[in-house]
């Protein structure tokens, strides 16, 4: 897996263009670097850019920006309706792929010491990599903001982590740390900053003050208005999803809107989100309202209307969604071919794209003929009485056959790495066993792959059972031939496996994998012979 890590910075400037652009295109130009979103606020004066990259790279993308902001922004005349105290106000690292929040934490070090040390400016950690319990929290660093910062820096209970600690008129203070996924959430309120930040007060973790704390955790939140929308905000940061989704934090927002009979209209989203938590939105709202939709983008379309995610600005999910972005997380080669080019690559003179991926294709496509019986059955007012059985029917289908397509290449990319490794140099011992046990790991992920292939295609025996009892009658051919196909499926996985056992030196390991995967054909035989049955028990 590709090590991912996100940089959030924060810079305080949100009118100018040319500033606003020069910070964008030092890391744009950074090598390793992928910048994904840059999210300008006028009346907060303050741009959220966001970009990844490998845990080396992002730190040099950040210090790049922060070496353009140091001679174009000037904190001595900044003014924003968003609390700040600094030109590089926060710039948090978040995991996303292949990286630990451990890994976060190193690259806040790294970037700390070395923007304090080379612009001789303040810097703090906050987040996870807080040194000290009281400054985890960034509005607890930001308290008295850049006003404030002069006093604060001198003193001793807040002298900074990296850095000198004076005054910097043009700069302020800097806060840097490892984080989980924080959402910018804004919730439109048509009413007054006053109104939006009462409910704000209701909301926040931190409520009133410690008599009276407000209703969601892990969420911080204030009332503001913006000009340029004519409009009030509830602004919220939601620092632990988990935790505040939101859904949740929406919903209370219109649960205190509507005891005050102030109108929300929608939410504006800061920035990127993670998918998990459009879909986790969406989830709620099926559920809640009885709806029946499985198609992701159609989950996405679902979240962004509920939420009102466009209410102020067109909400792209191309553009928005943080997985949709990243190119790594494209689908791979094989399976983003053409059916065409994936048959001609499969009669080319190489042993790879070779029985495992098909098989796993084969199976992927009879899981897809299994859903799409689903789907000719349900919402049709002639099968209208078996649609509650195909909302249960359709789902674990669909999500086999969506299972299945990234084994197509996994099978093709586990051959390539065994055969990496029988590459690998052997001209003494060291080398030879090195050799070796790359060779021994390669091989078990050669085997792994058509196990995985038959353990989706086996999870689904029952179900293609009751959408062959169930299942719209005039399909049943689609049926047979999907039936057939993840036997097929299952019976190239069981031979891919077998051929490659022999090479296996733990008879431990070959025994319980001779086992499974006899137990797994078995199966699979037993599931398709009885779907066909009752297929062809069941009248036109």
């Amino acid at each position: 897996m590709s090590q991912i890590v996100e940089c959030v910075p924060n810079f305080s400037e949100g009118q100018s263009k040319e500033i606003i652009d020069a910070i964008a295109s030092a890391v744009a130009q950074t090598p390793g670097c992928q910048l994904l979103d840059v999210d300008p606020g006028p009346s907060t004066n303050r741009t959220v850019y966001t970009f990844v990259g490998s845990p080396m790279a992002v730190i040099e993308g950040a210090l790049n920006m922060a070496r353009v902001a140091r001679s174009l922004i000037d904190m001595r005349i900044h003014k924003g309706e968003h609390p700040r105290m600094g030109a590089l106000d926060v710039c948090p690292f978040i995991p996303i792929s292949g990286v630990t929040m451990e890994d976060c934490n190193q690259c806040a070090e790294e970037f700390g010491r070395r923007l304090g040390e080379e612009l001789q400016v303040p810097v703090y950690l906050y987040g996870y990599s807080a040194r000290e319990e009281k400054r985890q929290k960034l509005p607890s660093i930001r308290a008295g903001e850049y006003e404030g910062i002069e006093a604060k820096v001198v003193s001793l209970d807040w002298k900074p982590d990296f850095g000198p600690a004076k005054f910097v008129p043009m700069w302020g203070a800097t806060a840097t740390g490892a984080r989980k996924f924080l959402i910018a959430m804004n919730i439109n309120v048509l009413g007054t900053k006053e109104q939006a930040h009462r409910i704000a007060l209701n909301v926040r973790e931190q409520g009133r003050g410690p008599e009276k704390p407000g209703r969601l955790k892990s969420v911080q939140a204030i009332g503001w208005w913006l000009d340029e929308y004519n409009l009030a905000q509830v602004s919220m940061n939601l620092t632990d999803i988990d935790e505040t989704p939101m859904h949740v934090a929406f919903e209370e927002c219109l649960k205190d809107s509507k005891e005050m009979n102030v109108a929300l209209c929608g939410a504006q989203l800061v920035g990127l989100v993670p998918l998990k938590a459009i879909l986790e939105a969406a989830e709620y709202y099926i559920e809640r309202d009885n709806l029946f939709i499985v198609e992701e983008s159609q989950k996405v379309r679902l979240a962004i209307n509920r939420l009102g995610l466009s209410s102020l600005e067109p909400f792209n999910p191309r553009e928005k969604i943080i997985e949709y972005m990243i190119d790594a997380d494209a689908d791979g080669p094989l399976a983003s071919m053409s059916l065409k080019s994936f048959i001609i690559n499969v009669g080319a003179r190489s042993s790879a794209p070779g029985g495992g991926s098909v098989s796993a294709a084969i199976g992927a496509m009879g899981a897809a003929l299994g859903t799409m019986v689903g789907w000719m059955s349900y919402g049709n007012k002639k099968f209208e009485a078996i649609d509650s059985t195909m909302r249960k029917l359709i789902p674990p289908l669909r999500q086999a056959m969506h299972d299945l397509i990234p084994l197509i290449d996994a099978d093709t990319a586990a051959f390539a790495a065994y055969m990496s490794a029988m590459k690998m140099p052997k001209s003494n011992e060291e080398e030879t066993a090195i050799r070796d046990e790359s060779m021994k790991s390669a091989m078990r992920g050669a085997i792994a792959v058509p196990m995985n292939v038959a353990m989706s295609v086996n999870a689904c025996w029952d179900t293609m059972k009751e959408m062959a009892r169930y299942g719209n009658v005039q399909c049943k051919s689609d049926l047979q031939v999907g039936a057939k196909a993840m036997e097929l499926a299952v019976w190239g996985a069981y031979y891919n496996v077998m051929i490659n056992l022999p090479s296996v030196t733990d008879q431990a390991y070959k025994d319980k994998a001779t086992e499974d995967i006899k137990d797994f054909l078995h199966v699979a035989q037993e599931g398709a012979k009885e779907v066909l049955e009752i297929v062809a028990d069941r009248k036109e």
